[in-house]
């Protein structure tokens, strides 16, 4: 099944037409519990991942036996992702993370992989698995995923001070004929159904709320880095609830067999949050970053 985003309530480029070069593509994923193979773009699925390569394990000490074996997290085709910019002709990215909390960050410590899906000949169907996690909610459910390319804006602390003030200016918005509940607090008709998507997505802008924007320079060069992928907590929350794909408003309430239908993937990142990885877009062979907003 495909999912569709609703169309956004207001075009903001016509209210605000200084926007518009600040338009990003992203690719909603969608994840929805399934049973992925390693052929699939996935959620906590199977990695096509070579036999005869080491599985990646943490290098930190969890008070257990020895290292720890990592959790696949997200495996993106490409094919099926295109607004993934990979390095030379790899065409498949792998994000796995340890399923424990680090004290520098407080969150899963990833790492990322590019490899050539064509050049993985034998497959290792048997991963090692973690001795033990520290929490239920960083075992993410396997899941299918659904992609949709949407276009995003930026989170309204990522704008100039000017064009912050005019977006919380009622007036501006009423004299492009905006009749919205929102129009006495604009702002947050920017921020909830206009600029940055919920839940999974690759690309597009970062989300900011936890925290005030902070600089994403990269630790070996200096280039400001760029969004990879989000990993959610939530696909919408009360207050993004117009993103909810229409193939999900029917079932978007909580049921009996279905308590938090907004979690496909169960998991739980700093009490509902979500981790975003930034990569260097001068070399996949800098180190990436990750936070948690």
């Amino acid at each position: 099944m495909s999912r569709t985003t609703p169309p956004r309530p207001i075009d903001i480029t016509v209210v605000f037409p200084q926007l518009a070069p600040l338009a990003r593509r992203a690719t909603r994923l969608h994840p929805r519990p399934g049973s992925p193979t390693p052929h699939d773009s996935s959620v906590g699925g199977p990695l096509l991942w070579p036999v005869d390569e080491p599985w990646p394990h943490c290098d930190e000490w969890h008070g257990g036996p020895g290292p720890v074996a990592m959790l696949p997290v997200a495996q993106l085709y490409v094919r099926d992702i295109p607004v993934l910019r990979p390095p030379g002709h790899a065409d498949l990215l792998q994000v796995l993370w340890c399923p424990f909390d680090h004290e520098s960050d407080n969150m899963p410590l990833t790492v990322v992989f590019w490899r050539s899906a064509a050049e993985v000949s034998d497959i290792l169907d048997a991963p090692p698995a973690p001795y033990a996690v520290d929490d239920d909610g960083y075992v993410p459910v396997p899941c299918l995923l659904t992609p949709e390319q949407i276009t995003e804006f930026p989170n309204p602390m990522e704008l100039s001070k000017e064009l912050q003030h005019r977006l919380a200016d009622a007036s501006t918005w009423q004299e492009s004929g905006v009749d919205n509940p929102y129009v006495r607090a604009p702002e947050e008709l920017y921020e909830n159904e206009l600029s940055v998507a919920p839940g999974w997505k690759a690309g597009g802008w970062s989300r900011w709320g936890l925290t005030d924007p902070v600089p994403r320079s990269c630790a070996a060069c200096g280039t400001e880095m760029e969004p990879l992928l989000t990993i959610a907590s939530s696909e919408w929350k009360s207050n993004t609830r117009s993103w909810i794909p229409y193939e999900d408003q029917a079932g978007s309430t909580p049921t009996p067999d279905n308590c938090q239908p907004w979690n496909p993937t169960g998991l739980d990142l700093a009490r509902g949050y979500d981790q975003q990885l930034h990569v260097c877009p001068a070399s996949p062979d800098h180190p990436h970053i990750s936070l948690v907003q």
